[in-house]
């Protein structure tokens, strides 16, 4: 049987900064979200499956908004973000974190709704055509123990409007992944300001620098990573389970660092869109109203 080319959505994020669910603000010209159109662009791309990572009490209006729209063109799948498989003792030190546990534990959580490569994506990040493109051609020929990022250049996914977190990369000269450093980031003049969140020195870069925004490519053999760094994570933060977050580019540049494997780094010519703070919106809006004139998307997006 034929596997499916699966799309997993990470989407239990609460959107603090923006002030609610970002996954349901309606920014396209026909009051679609930018999930909308990342499904559009993977299902063009070749994707046939969808997997939606949430919160389990953000179910029934996840399912009613977006679910209802997408269902119908594609298949799809829920999962919920939750700590029911890990240790009893793990469990009771989580029962008052609010937020989720973080990228890489949401990950593991699709886990029973995947079976072949698979890409990874924010909910929020409106990522263009041709990354899926990208995408789908290299999980297509995927290689045993080389996963890939499709990458951006760090000036082209900042907001003047205040800090964002990014996966600032450094890249060997073919391209490898070196080290992956998850940051807070800020526009200062023509460099971003970059400040890991590991605590390391706050630095200057290059706008041009590559940044990796969650648009991630693996195989099955990911799970098999994220649990083992998952015990490690647990055990080394019991102390302080309330705010730390298990991030996937931990998981990445261990993998990387112990020669366990390669992640590739895939750029793409796609313009990638967010919302991050209120005032982003209305640049998103205008962005995706362009791109419908242009007939890049249908006016109708869902009316196939």
């Amino acid at each position: 049987m034929e596997k499916d080319l699966t799309l997993v959505i990470m989407a239990a994020g609460m959107g603090s900064r923006f002030g609610g669910l970002k996954q349901i603000e309606p920014l396209g010209p026909n009051k679609e979200f930018i999930i909308d159109y990342s499904i559009y662009d993977a299902k063009k791309a070749g994707f046939n499956k969808v997997v939606f990572i949430i919160k389990e009490e953000n179910y029934e209006i996840f399912k009613e908004t977006i679910g209802k729209r997408v269902e119908p063109h594609i298949k799809t799948e829920y999962v919920f973000q939750t700590n029911k498989f890990l240790k009893e003792e793990y469990q009771n030190l989580l029962k008052d974190r609010v937020k989720p546990l973080g990228t890489a534990h949401a990950i593991l959580c699709a886990k029973e709704k995947v079976d072949g490569p698979f890409a990874v994506i924010n909910a929020d990040d409106f990522y263009g055509r041709d990354a899926y493109e990208k995408a789908k051609s290299y999980l297509y020929n995927f290689k045993e123990k080389e996963y890939g990022i499709v990458a951006y250049r760090l000036g082209n996914t900042l907001t003047p409007n205040g800090s964002a977190k990014r996966g600032v990369c450094e890249v060997d000269e073919n391209n490898n992944l070196i080290q992956l450093t998850e940051s807070k980031v800020i526009l200062k003049n023509d460099e971003a300001e970059v400040e890991p969140l590991d605590g390391s020195p706050i630095f200057l870069t290059s706008k041009n620098t590559i940044a990796c925004m969650n648009f991630l490519l693996f195989d099955l053999s990911i799970f098999d990573l994220i649990e083992k760094k998952l015990d490690i994570f647990l055990e080394e933060n019991k102390n302080d389970l309330n705010t730390c977050e298990f991030l996937i580019p931990e998981v990445l540049n261990d993998y990387v660092k112990q020669e366990k494997g390669k992640v590739y780094i895939i750029e793409t010519s796609a313009v990638w869109y967010g919302v991050t703070y209120k005032e982003d919106k209305e640049m998103v809006v205008e962005a995706l109203k362009k791109l419908t004139d242009e007939n890049i998307y249908p006016q109708n997006l869902w009316k196939l």
